[in-house]
């Protein structure tokens, strides 16, 4: 699958950064617009939406969460991909920017394949050729094709990061599929901080519940092994 001309936007305030991560991307092919603050970002972003956004926490103004939070508001921006960048080390920051809907997030200093590699990973999820129309678990649908959620014919408002890891469950109904299983098949990563996984989850059953209540699909976590998605009640003892 050619990436060649995939639009990224770069977000980021530090002028060194920006310089070597726009080279970067450039040699592998990808078209970059930049922004150094979150209002341009936004600005930017709506007439012709990039492919993925890389996007800096701390920016003068509108900070990242904000902005990630209103790319996430918009219908026509709220599948877009983002991966966060951040200098900072303290893991609540990092899970506010999954809970506001950041599909991955990279921390500073980075090294630029491991950046290409996420960056990559990341774009050829939003871009995969489905084979089967739908996928369907009791009265929740899943469009493939469109990449959107439904229960009982109403559209769930889903992240990418949450599409992909319903359909994921989905499509092992009752299945225990690991975290680490989950952390490769969505973010290309392997034995990596499964605290992703679990903060995405959360969202996800929020979701879940918002949608359709008790009739709704659940997701259980089985202590030491996984997730898993079933519509009638389990004999063991989920988790949380």
């Amino acid at each position: 699958m050619s990436l060649q001309g995939k639009r990224i936007l770069l977000v980021e305030d530090e002028s060194s950064i920006v310089d070597v991560v726009s080279q970067a991307l450039k040699r592998h092919g990808f078209d970059v617009m930049t922004a150094d603050n979150g209002d341009d970002a936004l600005d930017m972003l709506y007439p012709v939406l990039p492919d993925l956004v890389l996007l800096d926490l701390m920016l003068p103004g509108m900070d990242g969460w904000e902005v990630c939070r209103r790319i996430r508001s918009s219908p026509e921006s709220r599948a877009l991909p983002i991966i966060m960048m951040t200098a900072r080390r303290d893991e609540r920051d990092l899970v506010q920017g999954l809970e506001l809907g950041a599909d991955d997030y990279i921390r500073k200093p980075f090294s630029l394949v491991e950046l290409m590699a996420r960056v990559k990973s990341l774009i050829r999820r939003t871009q995969l050729v489905q084979t089967k129309p739908t996928v369907s678990v009791g009265d929740l649908e899943i469009d493939l094709e469109g990449q959107i959620a439904k229960f009982k014919g109403e559209e769930i408002n889903l992240s990418l990061t949450e599409y992909r890891l319903l359909r994921t469950l989905a499509e092992r109904p009752g299945q225990v599929v690991p975290r680490e299983r989950l952390l490769s098949l969505i973010w290309g990563v392997y034995g990596g901080d499964t605290r992703t996984v679990d903060v995405h989850i959360s969202r996800l059953r929020k979701k879940l519940a918002q949608a359709g209540g008790k009739s709704a699909p659940t997701i259980t976590a089985l202590r030491g092994r996984g997730y898993r998605i079933i519509v009638e009640e389990s004999d063991e003892k989920p988790e949380g």
